[in-house]
């Protein structure tokens, strides 16, 4: 039976997981729960599929998009150095991050490059996908020939 979720993806994991780890906040995007990534809103509307793909911290060029074998794959990788040093130019503090994540939807094989629309604005990647009526193959008639 499916519960509602009320602190994130199931209340019940939330709840037992404090008793069994200390409570901590992410103090960065590396230590988010991998449910925390990506979170996708998808809409339909009459002519297709609005995606809104929340990538916070993100840059456009961070941003990839990929279409292979009718599956949608969008990939946000980032590389980020935070270094502070003092007047002698000694290290004080050197943080670095680097990493990568992916998520794949399927839209359907008669699907093209140039019929998916994607736009990226203050850290959401909007994509725009036509419904496609997909084509019944033609069954060609085979005859055995009769001597």
């Amino acid at each position: 039976m499916l519960m509602p979720s009320i602190f994130g993806e199931n209340l019940f994991d939330d709840f037992f997981d404090d008793f069994y780890r200390p409570a901590r906040k992410p103090a960065n995007r590396a230590a988010l729960p991998t449910n925390a990534v990506m979170k996708t809103d998808i809409r339909e509307t009459e002519n297709g599929f609005e995606l809104d793909i929340d990538l916070p911290g993100y840059k456009k060029e961070d941003v990839q998009a990929q279409l292979k074998d009718g599956y949608m794959t969008i990939t946000a990788s980032a590389r980020k150095s935070d270094d502070e040093k003092d007047e002698r130019g000694r290290y004080i503090r050197r943080e670095r991050y680097v990493g990568s994540c992916s998520r794949s939807f399927y839209v359907g094989e008669q699907i093209t490059e140039e019929d998916i629309k994607a736009k990226f604005e203050d850290g959401i990647l909007k994509v725009s996908i036509p419904k496609k009526e997909a084509k019944p193959e033609v069954e060609e008639k085979k005859y055995i020939a009769i001597e």
